[in-house]
């Protein structure tokens, strides 16, 4: 079996595996899509297929819509050539179910895959008539929250978008440069109104796409590189809106074992490749069950139904409200902690902890007595149910093949946010102390622990990919099993003091001695990791 449009044709065949088969005419939808096109989605990996892709498939299969999504990959091309070209854009979807069971379906909602690395490209030129193209609804992004940034941490451009800065719109280098191009394609093309989408997994993403749009507007309009009146389009929300949004979908790296059971299914060329450029990419997505995308209501030139897909359209408030909720207390300090530990004590499946009681004990602690009392309600969404699945549900899937490796990189991006807001809301409480915090010091510690590459059964294992790396491993030089308190306390102070690693300073806000004691109580020895977790949460 081969999945392309040809192979798919025998519907008896994939239907006899258990793979269901669109139901709509691609050949038709593609037509439709091409000449008058109201989606383009920025981001060709794999939460884009197992999610807006299926979500858009569902409702041509209901005959809600009549056309398609286009993709456009603006960073790793390789992914196109590797996992759509081969199999005319088609895809698989294994939605991976906590009860043991796969769901498994061709996605054939993609009518077109165009290559956004080269402005001077075919595929660029074709997004450019797609963008002066009045039909056009909404571009939408998940292109990582790096894909946003533009500037260094003092302020000043990247090199490379500075050398946009100077060139102008007509053959930009840089993501963000290619994607002010095609805004301005639209400018000139009667100003025509359009909702930029970040759908990605960052909080205040809209605010984060129009920052770096309006950075290229402002500057490309003083230097003479664009018409007057660029920047006013972009800034204009009833023309370009950059609306707010909360995603949430656990979608691993495609799984071996998942490949092998569509391999025992009869198809071909299933097995995953690593692009030159580290993404992980196969023709199949594997992902888990559960979903949320809440999305701020705003779309100057209407939207696609997608709320009859499952997607929230609601209030910025709302939004943000749902960010918070997630992002803060329900489930991404959760997947840290679990993370960080679960480096440090062997697991190589975020699943498997879920079985260990003393990281159960750890995300419930976290996550229902130190969170919860200060979580954002955002009342579309249910905190104490949103949790409770999370816990009980999404985390413990046994056939969600996710690793605390994977989620451990960036940790130091992550922490500000998933941990550092709740000490923030703990300091301007006057019913709660940061003196009641176990669970968020115990992770702290842990990180310091885990930075030192040195699991707790006394072995060396990789840390994962993270900008600050380098330097935090060389603040903590020197640091091994059986250091003493004041090596510790001189070695990790300037990291405890970092409010840009954990939200506030942890010296000021008085948690610093408490975390490094924790640290000290980790580093006694092999089994030592597990030791402090089990007397403190017990």
């Amino acid at each position: 079996m081969k999945l392309n449009d040809l192979g798919i044709q025998n519907r008896a065949l994939w239907e006899d595996r258990g793979i269901s088969l669109p139901r709509f005419s691609r050949e038709k939808v593609k037509k439709e899509t091409g000449k008058d096109p109201f989606w383009v989605h920025f981001g060709a990996g794999n939460i884009f297929r197992a999610f807006q892709a299926r979500v858009q498939q569902e409702l041509l299969d209901a005959g809600v819509v009549s056309r398609g999504v286009i993709v456009a990959e603006g960073y790793d091309e390789e992914i196109l050539s590797r996992a759509y070209s081969p199999f005319d854009d088609l895809s698989i979807l294994v939605t991976l179910k906590a009860d043991g069971t796969a769901q498994k379906q061709v996605i054939a909602s993609v009518t077109e895959a165009l290559s956004a690395v080269d402005a001077g490209s075919e595929d660029f030129a074709r997004l450019r008539e797609i963008f002066r193209n009045p039909s056009l609804q909404m571009a939408s992004f998940t292109i990582t929250e790096k894909g946003y940034v533009f500037a260094d941490q003092n302020g000043a451009p990247l090199p490379a978008v500075k050398a946009d800065f100077e060139n102008g719109p007509k053959a930009p280098m840089t993501y963000l440069g290619r994607l002010a191009s095609l805004l301005y394609e639209r400018f000139q093309n009667g100003e025509l109104p359009l909702a930029m989408v970040s759908m990605d997994n960052c909080s205040h993403n809209g605010e984060k796409l129009f920052s770096a749009m309006e950075a290229f507007g402002k500057v490309w309009e003083e230097r003479g590189k664009v018409q007057k009146g660029f920047l006013s389009y972009l800034s204009d929300p009833k023309r370009v809106s950059f609306p707010w949004t909360m995603i949430d979908k656990i979608t691993p790296r495609p799984d071996p074992s998942v490949c092998a059971l569509l391999q025992g299914d009869g198809l071909e060329e299933m097995e995953p490749v690593v692009t030159g450029k580290n993404s992980y990419t196969a023709p199949f997505v594997n992902a888990e069950e559960c979903e949320y995308l809440v999305i701020e209501d705003a779309f100057p030139n209407g939207r696609p139904p997608l709320d009859k897909g499952g997607f929230l359209f609601t209030s910025r408030d709302t939004v943000n409200a749902c960010e918070r909720m997630k992002v803060c207390t329900c489930l991404n300090p959760l997947h840290t902690a679990l993370a960080v530990f679960g480096c440090l004590m062997g697991y190589t499946l975020i699943s498997e902890e879920m079985k260990d009681p003393l990281l159960k004990k750890l995300c419930e602690r976290i996550g229902k007595v130190e969170g919860l009392p200060v979580v954002t309600d955002p009342k579309v969404l249910s905190p104490q149910k949103f949790l409770s699945e999370v816990v009980s549900v999404r985390i413990p899937n046994p056939f969600l093949p996710d690793t605390p490796q994977r989620i451990a990189t960036d940790t130091s991006q992550k922490l500000s946010v998933r941990y550092g807001e709740t000490v923030k809301a703990y300091l301007a409480s006057e019913e709660l102390s940061v003196d009641s915090l176990i669970g968020i010091p115990l992770v702290f510690a842990g990180w310091l622990r885990y930075l030192l590459g040195i699991d707790d059964s006394g072995e060396s294992f990789s840390v994962s990919a993270d900008p600050r790396l380098s330097a935090l491993r060389e603040a903590l030089s020197g640091v091994s099993f059986g250091a003493s308190l004041e090596t510790l306390k001189e070695k990790a102070s300037p990291i405890l003091k970092d409010a840009s690693i954990f939200g506030v300073d942890l010296w000021e806000v008085g948690l610093a001695d408490r975390v490094l004691t924790l640290f000290e109580q980790m580093l006694k020895g092999p089994g030592a990791v597990r030791e402090t977790l089990a007397e403190h949460l017990n």
